[in-house]
């Protein structure tokens, strides 16, 4: 077993261990849209959900490598609001289009060939080709470190979703509809396709406490 000391590491090698060792990662399809109206797409697979109640849900920018903000992060603290969109089969390749760490006054909606539709709380458009789409209002942002290779958590309060028809039922995501993409380390990607089950076990007996017990 090799052991590394992280300290000791260049963030270049610390960034290659975290994104070949937390896979797959969900990726959140980001828009936003600056104070002047100009609008972004950008996406971040250190993305995750928080709590259901506010519903919260969480992702990272890192800092450029001469530590400055990108443009997502920037239009969200300027106007506190974005859109997540999940990213399906259907449109990684556009997503990817998006990838180029374009000027500020680029809009990756031109060089993406999505489908920008109004969102229904908040100004940033969502991706009509997206199925599922989550407006959000900042809640909070940390920043953690403004160092080459450090980050900021972008914390969103889910005000509003969207999501297709057919990928809904009784309450459920549908994934076989939904057809999520995952993020793996350098230029890899995992679909979300090949699934088990496995059901979560009761609380053995012995633990039980008996209604009379407390």
């Amino acid at each position: 077993m090799l052991s590394l000391d992280v300290e000791q590491l260049r963030w270049q090698d610390c960034y290659k261990l975290l994104i070949g060792a937390i896979v797959p990662r969900p990726i959140a399809f980001v828009s936003t849209q600056s104070a002047a109206g100009v609008r972004n797409l950008a996406a971040f697979s250190f993305f995750n959900a928080i709590c259901p109640k506010p519903m919260l849900v969480s992702f990272a920018p890192m800092r450029r490598p001469d530590g400055s903000k990108k443009d997502t992060l920037v239009n969200i603290e300027q106007t506190g609001e974005f859109v997540i969109n999940v990213v399906s089969e259907d449109i990684v390749h556009h997503m990817n289009e998006t990838a180029p760490d374009f000027p500020f006054d680029v809009d990756e909606w031109d060089y993406a060939g999505l489908t920008p539709v109004p969102s229904l709380k908040v100004r940033p458009a969502r991706i009509a080709e997206s199925p599922l789409q989550m407006e959000c209002r900042l809640h909070q942002v940390l920043h953690l470190s403004e160092e080459p290779g450090g980050g900021s958590l972008v914390i969103g309060r889910v005000v509003h979703v969207h999501v297709r028809p057919d990928a809904y039922d009784r309450g459920r995501i549908l994934p076989n509809v939904l057809r999520a993409v995952g993020r793996m380390g350098g230029d890899v990607y995992a679909r979300t396709t090949d699934r088990f089950e496995l059901p979560r076990p009761p609380l053995p007996e012995a633990f039980r406490t008996s209604p009379g017990d407390s």
